[in-house]
């Protein structure tokens, strides 16, 4: 697969999540290293999946970030699995909540370095339809596929007032 293609699986949408509790890795680092540095984080939080108390779904990790982040505390990006709650977190581990909030939302099959390309498009679309993007508040990446990072698949949340 070309790794500039990226393969819209649905159209857009407008969902609403609600709330959700993640726990699992932080990744900070200069942003061209995060391609290589988030399948990293991956692969560890796969391995000490039987760590986590009160998994909701193995089989899904979560990636979480903030656009226009205004602290330390929020920069950088997430890779987790959602928990029913927090219980005795794994030693090096983290937890966010992200608050239930609306989203546009759509479905791709791409390398991680389509991404951004598929995040182009994703934002056309909402811009087209009247959207306002809320950069400073949590966006969501749902994977259902992440073991190769040239073909996952991932539905991509980008939050909406």
């Amino acid at each position: 697969m070309d790794e500039l293609k990226v393969k819209k699986i649905k159209e857009p949408v407008v969902k609403k999540l609600e709330e959700l509790k993640l726990t699992g890795f932080r990744v900070l680092c200069a942003g061209e290293e995060y391609a290589a540095e988030i399948p990293k984080a991956s692969k560890l939080l796969e391995s000490r999946l039987s760590e986590i108390k009160n998994v909701k779904n193995r089989d899904i990790q979560f990636g979480a970030f903030i656009v226009d982040t205004n602290s330390e505390e929020e920069d950088g990006y997430w890779v987790a699995v959602e928990v029913e709650g927090f219980e005795d977190i794994p030693e090096g581990m983290v937890t966010l909540t992200v608050p239930a909030q609306r989203y546009v939302s759509v479905k791709y099959e791409v390398a991680n370095t389509g991404i951004f390309n598929a995040y182009d498009e994703l934002h056309s679309w909402a811009a087209e339809q009247g959207y306002k993007r809320l950069k400073d508040k949590w966006h969501v990446e749902i994977f259902e596929a992440w073991d190769d990072p040239n073909n996952l698949v991932v539905e991509l949340f980008d939050t909406i007032e």
